[in-house]
């Protein structure tokens, strides 16, 4: 059977590509992780059933403060600082959230947190109208590079394996192409599989620097890829954690993302989280999938759908949800 041709398309905002994937302009998206449980859960809006095919990374994030910041590196005197983030359902703004309260300040209050396009944080801190951001890579790197911003924290040391972005599709264009369905599905796995290499990490660099891309430089990329990274602050770093890939979209991480979107207002606490996650987290899927690959460079999946993690040190499980993590402060 020969491949029908596919089509990427470059799309400036996270709201756009969520009206496009719900419009059906697009067929399948990149999206931030939160945002399938967010549409599925109808927040804000009508409930639209949409589907994490697979996720895609994990980790791959930092908070980053202006240079002006290098000795205010206690969050506890941050009150009055203004954050960026890239949307209200991003993991970014549910860690940054997460990371601000457990040092007992009010995201809603004491903080200003702005969404911006990643493009334009950097552009942002430099013009002085942001303090930081919790952004994806390169834009943490790139501040660095250009000499305005430091990394304060990688987001690896707040939740060692949280997951980042996502792949969505629609359960109604699921239900009307599932061989698409399959046939993408495990495209990103194996493309998991390849980025799960460090040695491909400097191909992909390569790639991702060309202009029709990220169109930022091979060594900001590499930097951010690789986990061998200037900090802003004099050190050269190793952090093999600093970004990976991994398919499995693993309830409990769901769950976690439900309970900070209840926790904040985003969603009702009536909505029964475990029952969303485990219809719009395709985790058996992927599995079957990955089972049937049997690629030896994929990450050893966990051999439960549910398996726990600590976040800023403290111990969470989907079924026992720490108070620290489910209460304002």
């Amino acid at each position: 059977m020969k491949a029908l041709p596919l089509n990427s398309e470059k799309t400036p905002g996270w709201a756009l590509i969520r009206d496009n994937l719900l419009n059906g302009s697009f067929d399948a998206s990149h999206l931030l992780s939160p945002m399938p449980l967010a549409l599925s859960a109808g927040a804000g809006h009508t409930p639209h059933p949409v589907r994490a095919v697979t996720m895609q990374n994990i980790n791959g994030q930092a908070i980053t403060l202006a240079l002006k910041h290098r000795e205010r590196r206690d969050p506890r005197d941050w009150k009055g600082m203004t954050f960026a983030i890239p949307f209200e359902f991003s993991m970014h703004n549910l860690m940054l959230r997460a990371y601000l309260a457990h040092y007992g300040l009010d995201p809603d209050h004491d903080v200003t947190l702005r969404v911006t396009a990643p493009p334009e944080m950097v552009a942002n801190l430099r013009a002085g109208n942001i303090d930081g951001f919790l952004g994806p890579e390169p834009f943490n790197q790139r501040a660095v590079i250009d000499e305005i911003g430091f990394l304060h924290i990688l987001t690896a040391e707040i939740w060692d394996g949280h997951p980042c972005c996502a792949l969505g599709m629609t359960e109604e264009f699921i239900a009307e192409n599932p061989n698409t369905y399959t046939a993408v599905q495990r495209a990103m796995i194996r493309a998991a599989a390849f980025m799960h290499k460090m040695e491909n990490r400097l191909e992909a660099a390569n790639i991702l620097s060309k202009p029709e891309y990220l169109n930022h430089s091979e060594l900001v990329i590499r930097q951010g890829l690789t986990g061998h990274y200037a900090d802003g602050l004099g050190n050269v770093k190793n952090n093999l954690h600093r970004a990976e890939f991994s398919p499995f979209p693993y309830y409990s991480s769901g769950v976690w993302m439900m309970e900070q979107m209840q926790r904040w207002g985003y969603i009702p606490r009536l909505v029964d989280s475990r029952k969303i996650v485990e219809q719009v987290f395709l985790l058996p899927d992927v599995r079957r999938q990955a089972t049937a690959l049997t690629l030896a460079d994929l990450p050893s999946p966990e051999n439960t759908n549910y398996p726990g993690f600590q976040v800023l040190g403290v111990p969470f499980t989907a079924s026992t949800s720490p108070s620290t993590q489910g209460a304002k402060p």
